[in-house]
């Protein structure tokens, strides 16, 4: 049985009205992502959202309304999606619109779990119970999210506390407990507000906000200076550009300009990124000439090898991101591409290649097609230029380039999975994220900026972003953006690289830290409850 409550504010729960403020409140809550930021609405819609699901009289009707709130909210949140279609003229444009709520309909399931264990487990209606056995519920739901299916854990909620360019706001507690625990505890201390508001305690409330906002922007500590040279070039190359063969060499010479050293005569180790996707030209040997023709310079990778290693100059080591050939034999008995490789490739200054990474988590549907037997048919295709689909990588590796230090490159939407970025066996001293979002829509960007300062929080590592069409970023081990390029500019950033801190207790134990903080909170929760029933 659900005690009876006091009502909540500015909201009318009667069965008839439930459901549109469930919807209601997911769209609110999404606008504390970027480029929206309005993490105090987004904190106050997902506390009254728990206090709705609360007073729900069966756990179905709490699991309908977590399904109602995750539809409107990954909605809002994945909008930037339907602008991929546009680049696909297979497919009509309108079928971006369509595919967003429909991705919603999926990812709406695991607020539904949260809200359906909070409610099964605790039946005496709002209160600190059930927030807890929520929050610790919400936990566990994100960490599900992040690799059933192979995972889409875009815009985990704690994403809402971390704070400006220049601090990390609350999520500076985020090595002690991983993302996914800080998006419970950002459920947490939502539905707090919104319990202290209905109580109507008045002092507390007013102690607990001060508290959060100084927690938002209390500044970071004083930044600390390494030694390595870093050079991050942006070219500002759009994605009608990426794949016109017309486009290829422009390309090249914009990002080559961008890359001398600033001062001749300077041979100090410097290493030199570019972005994904930037760079047509094939590097490996041994493909069939036919590729080289279509898109090497000279048709030759020992040339292209060359031709980069001049570019960079000497003490300097590029990282570009480049896309590797898996050449075997087709169905007709063709030799040929049966596959790709989306990859990093590092290059030195007489263009040896000193070693590469491919990428592991894939993009469905924009590298590869899934069930592609079945969806080839029906006219289903992937969503950007080719028709060979992509092969994962093995996940995080660690590339050790003496002097230039030892990085774990991470390609694009890779960035966003929490505690899979690095190899915990061989760490790393920094974290390079080159990158291509000029064909996703407005947000995409400044949301992939914020889940790479997480990924340095969390790890204590400086992540260093080289996109084609911004935003380009350095970022320190406390998640402060040192240095950045906007969007669509053309541009370059010198700056040091700065140095990593000791490993945080995420970094040793990666998601098993979070599911800790996940056990304990469901465990306070039932102890409250009990409490409650004497």
């Amino acid at each position: 049985m659900i005690a009876q409550a006091r009502p909540l504010p500015l909201i009318d729960t009667s069965p008839s009205r439930t459901w549109l403020w469930a919807l209601a409140l997911g769209l609110i809550s999404a606008t504390g992502f970027q480029p929206y930021g309005l993490w105090p609405l987004a904190l106050l819609a997902a506390g009254l959202f728990i206090n709705l699901a609360a007073r729900t009289p069966s756990w179905k009707q709490a699991a309908w309304l977590g399904w109602l709130f995750g539809v409107a909210h990954f909605t809002l949140g994945n909008s930037w999606i339907a602008t991929a279609f546009t680049f696909q003229a297979e497919m009509p444009a309108f079928l971006g619109w369509a595919a967003v709520p429909l991705l919603a309909l999926y990812l709406a399931v695991y607020p539904a779990l949260a809200a359906l264990v909070a409610r099964t487990i605790v039946r005496s209606g709002p209160g600190l119970a059930f927030a807890l056995v929520h929050a610790g519920a919400w936990i566990v739901t994100e960490w599900l999210r992040s690799w059933v299916f192979s995972g889409y854990v875009w815009n985990p909620f704690g994403m809402v506390l971390l704070g400006p360019f220049d601090r990390a706001g609350l999520a500076a507690i985020v090595p002690l407990m991983g993302t996914y625990a800080l998006s419970g505890i950002a459920m947490l201390l939502g539905a707090a507000l919104v319990l202290l508001l209905v109580e109507r305690r008045w002092r507390v409330l007013a102690l607990v906000a001060v508290l959060i906002v100084a927690g938002m922007y209390w500044p970071a500590p004083p930044p600390r200076e390494g030694t390595l040279q870093v050079t991050i070039v942006q070219p500002d190359i759009r994605q009608g550009q990426v794949n016109d063969p017309a486009a290829f060499e422009p390309n090249y010479r914009k990002l080559a300009s961008l890359s001398p050293r600033m001062e001749s005569g300077d041979t100090a180790p410097r290493i030199v990124l570019w972005p994904e996707s930037g760079m047509a030209d094939y590097l490996r040997d041994g493909y069939p000439q036919r590729f080289y023709d279509r898109t090497t310079a000279l048709g030759s990778p020992q040339f292209a090898r060359r031709r980069l290693g001049a570019t960079v100059g000497e003490g300097s080591v590029l990282l570009t991101g480049a896309v590797d050939l898996e050449i075997g034999t087709d169905e007709n008995g063709l030799v040929g591409a049966i596959g790709a490789r989306n990859a990093v490739t590092a290059v030195a200054p007489d263009g040896e290649l000193l070693g590469g990474y491919s990428k592991a988590h894939l993009v469905p549907y924009g590298e590869y097609l899934p069930m592609r037997e079945l969806l080839e048919p029906l006219g289903l295709s992937r969503l950007v230029a080719g028709s060979i689909d992509f092969w994962p990588g093995p996940g995080p590796q660690t590339l050790d380039l003496g002097a230039y230090g030892k990085v774990s490159p991470q390609v694009c939407y890779e960035i966003i999975f929490s505690g899979q970025v690095v190899d915990r066996a061989n760490r790393p001293d920094y974290i390079f994220n080159p990158s291509n979002e000029a064909w996703f829509g407005m947000g995409a960007q400044p949301q992939f900026l914020a889940q790479s300062r997480m990924r340095a929080i969390e790890e204590g590592l400086p992540v260093l972003r080289a996109t084609t069409t911004g935003i380009s970023a350095v970022i320190d081990p406390r998640g402060v953006v040192r240095q950045h390029l906007g969007e669509h500019v053309a541009g370059r950033i010198d700056a040091l690289v700065p140095p990593a801190t000791a490993p945080t207790p995420f970094a040793r134990l990666g998601n098993g830290l979070p599911l800790i903080w996940a056990f304990l909170l469901l465990a306070f929760g039932v102890i409250a409850m009990r409490r409650a029933d004497r």
